[in-house]
C-alpha cells in the first residue's frame, strides 16, 4: 500500500518519454466501465458474533477498466459500514516524514539504481530521500507502466476514494511505521535483494511476472497466488526469501488480530488486503477461521 501511495508523488518527476504515463478514462468511459465492471480479484464473507463482515484480496496495481466494484464487491460495500485497508494514506505528510534516512548502498549497487532510475526517465535525486526497498519498489511501478498498469488503478485506491466520497469511516491495520519496518530487509542481505531486483528491471524480467499475476488475480486463481513465490523470480536467493515471508507472510498474524478486533468492536467491515496475503499456510482467511470466524469464500464464484 504505502509504495503504490508514494507513486503518486513521483510521477510528476517523470518525463513524458518512458515509460507511458496512464491514459484516463473519458466520463462516458469511466461510466460505461462502472456499469458493466465484473467480479474480479477474490471475496470472503467472515461472520462472528452476529454480524458479518467481508475480505477482499485486492490487487495493488491494474489497469484503467479495473478500477470499478463488480457485482459482488459492489454487494459487500452496500452490507458493510467501515472500509478497513492495510494503511489510510490520507496523511501523506506524515507517511513522508516518518521514513528513515536512506541506509547507504556499495557504490557499485547505488551506481546501477541511479541508472535504472534515469531509465524510467525520473529525474535526478527523485528518489534519493526513499529507503532503498521503496526505492525499488517505485521502479517496478513505473515499469507496470510499460504493460498499461499503474498504481492509480489499484482497487485500494478506488475503495478509498469512494469512501471519502461517501463520508464513509476508513480504518488503518497497520501503521506507516510497522510497514516501512516490514518492508525494509537485514542490512546483511540488502546487496542480494538490490542486486536481484536490479537485474530483473535492466532485463525486462519483472514485466511478465506482474501480467501473470494481475492475470491470476483478476480471475480468482488461488493456486497459482499461492505458488507466487516459485515463479515470480523475485524470491530465488535465501535473502529474497527472507524477505518475502517479511513483507507478505509475517504480516498476516497482526492483521487478522486487528480485523478481528475491529470486528469484534461492532463494525461491519470491508476489509481491502493484497490479495497475496489470502495465500500460504498463515492466508487471512485461515487465520480469521482459526479465530472462530465463519469463512465463505464469494469469489471466484463457483
Amino acid at each position: 500500500m504505502i509504495r503504490a501511495l508514494l507513486l503518486a508523488f513521483l510521477v510528476g518527476s517523470a518525463h513524458a518519454a518512458c515509460p507511458p504515463a496512464p491514459a484516463l478514462p473519458s466520463a462516458e468511459q469511466a461510466a460505461t466501465w462502472a456499469a458493466k465492471a465484473p467480479d474480479r480479484g477474490l471475496l470472503w464473507r467472515v461472520s462472528r458474533g452476529g454480524h458479518t463482515s467481508y475480505l477482499f484480496g485486492s490487487l495493488h496495481v491494474g489497469k484503467a477498466d479495473w478500477a470499478y466494484a463488480g457485482p459482488a464487491l459492489r454487494a459487500a460495500w452496500a452490507q458493510t459500514e467501515v472500509l478497513a485497508v492495510e494503511l489510510d494514506p490520507a496523511d501523506v505528510g506524515a507517511v513522508l516524514a516518518a521514513m528513515p534516512k536512506a541506509a547507504p548502498l556499495p557504490p557499485a549497487l547505488a551506481q546501477r539504481l541511479d541508472t535504472q532510475a534515469r531509465a524510467a526517465c525520473l529525474s535526478p535525486g527523485a528518489l534519493s530521500a526513499l529507503p532503498v526497498m521503496l526505492q525499488l519498489s517505485m521502479l517496478s511501478l513505473m515499469e507496470a507502466r510499460r504493460d498499461g498498469f499503474d498504481a492509480g488503478f489499484g482497487q485500494d485506491v478506488m475503495l478509498l476514494a469512494r469512501a471519502r466520497s461517501e463520508g464513509r469511516p476508513v480504518q488503518s491495520l497497520e501503521s506507516v511505521e510497522e510497514q516501512l519496518q516490514a518492508l525494509e530487509p537485514a542490512a546483511a542481505e540488502l546487496p542480494a535483494i538490490v542486486d536481484g531486483t536490479l537485474r530483473q528491471l535492466r532485463g525486462g524480467q519483472m514485466r511478465e511476472p506482474l501480467r501473470r499475476l494481475s492475470s491470476a488475480w483478476s480471475r480468482g486463481d488461488l493456486g497459482t497466488l499461492a505458488n507466487y513465490p516459485r515463479w515470480c523470480a523475485c524470491a530465488d536467493s535465501p535473502a529474497e526469501r527472507a524477505w518475502f515471508r517479511r513483507v507478505n507472510d509475517d504480516r498476516n498474524g497482526p492483521l487478522a488480530e486487528r480485523i478481528a478486533a475491529l470486528h469484534g468492536a461492532g463494525q461491519r467491515l470491508l476489509v481491502a488486503v493484497g490479495a497475496l496475503h489470502m495465500s500460504g499456510p498463515r492466508a487471512l482467511p485461515k487465520l480469521l477461521a482459526e479465530q472462530g470466524f465463519i469463512v465463505e469464500a464469494l469469489l471466484p464464484s463457483k
